[in-house]
């Protein structure tokens, strides 16, 4: 007769990270979501400049000045970013705390940057199929570093309250962290594409 095995499991952890996270899983799919809506964007934006007999389309090419402020602003973030990730992997609350303000910073420096980059594209978005591409490829990253940073927000909030009991919040910063890689990675082929490409 088969005997009934007892097993405790009362030492696990309550929440998992990484890949033991249904919210790490959750966000790798929305990045991989939101990286094909990037990689349609990009492709469109090729696909309308190989058609076109001038690219850009009655408009110089934008100023190099916002969107490399904006370039730089995002690489640097990642030392702060990476930094961050291992803090709370290590559940160091201290730092966590210090980072996700280092963050919030980080965060809402190229947003500003973005509204000069906006003023300075020289094409409206309702111009000509080059103006709409520019303005949806720069809407849609823009779009994501806001939801990024009000992530980011969140995070400190709760960092700095009662809830920074909980070990399930530093996971929570580990998979920001690892989203605003994704942001900062997605905006190297925009730039490329946006400043480069109508230059060659």
């Amino acid at each position: 007769m088969k005997q009934d095995v007892v097993v405790d499991l009362s030492d696990l952890p309550m929440n998992g990270s990484g890949t033991a996270s249904l919210t790490w899983w959750g966000t790798v799919a929305f990045m991989l979501i939101e990286g094909t809506g990037f990689a349609l964007m990009i492709s469109v934006y090729l696909y309308l400049g190989s058609l076109a007999p001038a690219w850009p389309i009655e408009a110089p090419p934008p100023e190099w000045g916002p969107g490399t402020g904006v370039t730089l602003l995002l690489l640097a973030s990642l030392v702060p970013n990476v930094l961050l990730s291992r803090w709370a992997a290590a559940r160091d609350l201290r730092k966590v705390r210090a980072g996700l303000l280092i963050m919030a910073v980080f965060g809402t420096a190229p947003l500003v940057l973005r509204v000069w980059e906006f003023m300075a594209l020289d094409v409206s978005w309702d111009s000509n199929a080059y103006g709409s591409a520019v303005w949806m490829l720069l809407g849609l990253h823009t779009t994501h570093i806001l939801t990024d940073l009000l992530e980011t927000y969140v995070l400190a909030a709760l960092m700095f309250t009662r809830h920074a009991d909980n070990p399930r919040r530093f996971g929570d910063v580990q998979d920001g962290a690892m989203y605003w890689n994704f942001v900062v990675l997605t905006w190297l082929p925009i730039y490329a594409c946006l400043y480069g490409i109508p230059r060659l």
